[in-house]
């Protein structure tokens, strides 16, 4: 009776020996537990840092947190910019800025662009669009390239810039999109860009 016992004893024992060889000592299972919670808390934190970065984009992408602000500008412009004088039309569009060194340069997209330039007094009221007392031809080219460090969609030409001075004393110039098609005209709407001193 004691030998059976024996000899059952010892068939348990080889048998949980080779269960343990099998589990590699420790038990396989134990790890694959562990490295499928690891898995999860990896995927956990990285939906996590997406959906922080995708929040705070603006803030991590552009200088001061606004979307309109160039890389490298030193200065944030006020919610409603007044470049050259007076605020850029209400409405305008795809609007950016880059300031430097106490200058800026600001990008719109308007279809009030002739009474943006009258309220800056870059034009005076009455005188024809492209009076060459005003302004110039610039490049024709199909597209202009913006001035460095402005962001944005570059100009189609033809363009023309106008060069004024304002009630400060400070230089203003503006460059806006001509109508290709009609020559007494801007484009409908058309992109303006206006380079001034910060006061």
């Amino acid at each position: 009776m004691s030998d059976a016992k024996e000899a059952g004893d010892r068939a348990m024992s080889h048998e949980a020996a080779d269960g343990s060889d099998r589990d590699g000592g420790t038990g396989t299972s134990g790890l694959g537990r562990r490295l499928s919670c690891l898995a999860v808390v990896v995927a956990v934190l990285a939906v996590g840092t997406g959906s922080l970065v995708w929040f705070f984009q603006d803030q991590l992408l552009h200088p001061f947190g606004d979307a309109r602000a160039c890389e490298g500008s030193d200065t944030k412009l006020p919610q409603v910019i007044s470049a050259g004088g007076v605020p850029i039309p209400a409405g305008a569009s795809d609007v950016h800025y880059f300031t430097r060194n106490g200058s800026a340069e600001v990008a719109f997209v308007s279809g009030q662009i002739p009474d943006y330039l009258h309220r800056a007094g870059i034009l005076p009221d009455g005188e024809p669009l492209f009076d060459e007392k005003y302004g110039t031809k610039a490049v024709a080219d199909d597209e202009i390239e913006l001035p460095d460090g402005l962001c944005g969609s570059p100009l189609r030409g033809p363009v023309w810039v106008y060069h004024s001075t304002s009630a400060t004393g400070s230089s203003v110039n503006v460059m806006v999109e001509r109508s290709p098609t009609v020559n007494e005209s801007f484009r409908f709407p058309a992109r303006a860009v206006v380079t001034y001193n910060l006061p």
